[in-house]
């Protein structure tokens, strides 16, 4: 990421850099997924051009960083990449995965009896 990086005079281009450059991703694979031309991706980050709206939700996905901040460079954003998880905080982490994970299989098999009975009546 470039050292002059800074939120207050950032443009959007800026901001594209910054988040591109935070997930280690060259122009030509950011181009690549997002499925449009390097220089497309090169215009938006020279502020050239805007992508479209449905692009600016695909951009803020790839580069994992919030549509608001993408736009406006206000709230959380990249350059620094994700936040990370203090270590006090682990254990608490740990425990909601582990809470998560009991809910989603719950719900799993509630989604198969649900499918099995539906199957019985079609069938």
């Amino acid at each position: 990421m470039s050292d002059d990086f800074s939120d207050d005079t950032a443009t959007f281009g800026d901001r594209i850099v910054a988040a591109r450059e935070a997930l280690g991703l060259s122009q030509t694979e950011l181009a690549r997924r997002l499925g449009v031309k390097l220089a497309t991706v090169q215009n938006w980050e020279n502020d050239r051009s805007e992508p479209r709206s449905n692009k600016v939700q695909t951009l803020a996905g790839m580069l994992n960083v919030s549509i608001i901040w993408l736009m406006t460079g206000a709230g959380e954003g990249a350059p620094n990449g994700e936040a990370q998880v203090e270590p006090a905080n682990l254990a608490d982490e740990l425990r909601d995965l582990r809470e998560i994970r009991l809910a989603q299989a719950q719900l799993n098999t509630r989604l198969a009896r649900l499918e099995k009975r539906l199957r019985a009546h079609l069938d």
